[in-house]
């Protein structure tokens, strides 16, 4: 399955480092998935993805799709936002608690009025210079 697409103007205001582990994550972002890591030894899955599990401290791991269903934890919007961020303030940013049973920081799009457990979905941001990923309501 294939992220829902939102393009953006422009470049993204914050790009991430990529470093040789995270590229797998970006480029899946950037086609249309969304990835993580998941432990070989406990089963459980890890967001941001790592080289090793922070439940177990296996060094077993392999990439592996994450569900991009989940349910609003906590959201607030930023209307104080950083020099970097001001022309898109005020935004809603929210924790996300995805079915795979990972939470997950990201900006909540599309939502002007959010409550806590409602449902969302993850989608990618399309900017001129690369992806960024979001949740939307559902």
């Amino acid at each position: 399955m294939s992220l829902a697409k939102i393009h953006m103007t422009g470049k993204r205001p914050y790009p991430p480092r990529v470093s040789a582990f995270t590229r797998r994550f970006w480029e899946a972002l950037r086609d249309g998935g969304f990835l993580s890591t998941r432990c070989q030894r406990c089963a459980r899955y890890t967001f941001p993805p790592k080289p090793f599990c922070p439940h177990c401290w296996g060094r077993e791991v392999e990439w592996a799709p994450l569900s991009t269903r989940g349910k609003v934890y906590s959201s607030t919007v930023v209307h104080a936002a950083p020099e970097i961020f001001l022309h898109e303030a005020p935004y809603r940013v929210a924790l996300v608690d995805l079915v795979d049973g990972v939470r997950i920081a990201t900006r909540l799009v599309g939502a002007k009025d959010f409550a806590i457990g409602n449902e969302v979905e993850i989608i990618m941001l399309e900017y001129d210079d690369g992806p960024l990923f979001a949740a939307r309501p559902l």
